[in-house]
């Protein structure tokens, strides 16, 4: 009679730790949304200008390089000289460096100096972006824990060649590659780390969602680095790239041997067009 009282008990824990479970990805996803609106973040993101070596004007008169939406009529001058980008404005000259933190203040915008392969250009932020105005939130699966899946980590480091949007290829480094079960049938994914000293795995991946439900290009993923052999993938933080978002971006693609054949339905669903 003794399992019979127990049933209840082992119901109620089960329960407690799905609805855990289950805030848990509900608080993940209100803050990426809060991350994408916050000041700064992609929905900001309403321009991209290449620069060209020597001189690039900027401002609002139509007659500049770069022409920007608020700001002085002649606000400035880019100057791409050897690879490095210098911003003059107010006969004051300093240094930009490429994917920084480093920013040049014009009106109510925000210019930062990127770098692909070897162009240089200028990512403008606005806090009145239309895509900021017009965000209308993120379609989602409903959080299932059978996406939560624990992969063997295979330790095989490699140089992984990268394709971004831009059509530029560039070698990334990647330490090793996870092997799981997804409805019975076994799939593997190679993340990359995107800095030297990077902290988490990262997945760029395509399944059989993709341009359906899901953003056509693929979707972007998260994972702890290897602990004990394995590494844990949780699907429902699977989340759109900023180009889903801005047309002003510069994302990665998936690789080939991340283009799973298999439906994924977890984490982000296709935003907009």
């Amino acid at each position: 009679m003794m399992w019979r009282l127990a049933l209840p008990a082992l119901a109620g824990v089960a329960l407690l730790a799905a609805t855990a479970y289950q805030t848990e990805i509900a608080q993940w996803r209100s803050q990426r949304e809060e991350g994408l609106k916050r000041d700064g973040g992609w929905l900001t993101v309403a321009g991209l200008f290449w620069l060209h070596d020597g001189a690039n004007t900027f401002g609002t008169d139509p007659g500049n390089e770069i022409v920007l939406p608020d700001g002085g009529a002649k606000a400035g001058v880019f100057e791409l000289r050897d690879g490095k980008v210098t911003v003059k404005m107010d006969s004051a000259t300093r240094e930009l460096w490429p994917d920084s933190l480093d920013v040049a203040k014009v009106g109510r915008l925000s210019l930062f100096v990127i770098k692909r392969a070897d162009k240089y250009g200028i990512r403008l932020k606005d806090p009145e972006s239309e895509y900021r105005r017009e965000f209308h939130g993120i379609e989602t699966y409903p959080a299932k824990e059978e996406y939560r899946v624990t992969a063997k980590w295979v330790a095989a480091a490699q140089k992984m060649p990268i394709l971004n949007v831009l059509g530029q290829t560039e070698p990334m480094d990647s330490p090793g590659y996870a092997v799981f079960l997804l409805h019975g049938h076994e799939y593997r994914l190679r993340p990359y780390l995107e800095t030297a000293d990077a902290k988490e795995l990262f997945y760029v991946f395509r399944d059989q969602t993709s341009a359906k439900e899901t953003y056509g290009a693929g979707r972007f993923l998260y994972s702890a680095m290897p602990a004990d052999g394995h590494v844990v993938l949780d699907f429902n933080k699977a989340y759109n790239p900023p180009c889903a978002f801005t047309p002003y971006a510069t994302c990665p693609l998936p690789p080939a041997e991340n283009r799973l054949a298999v439906r994924i339905e977890a984490g982000e669903k296709k935003y907009g067009h």
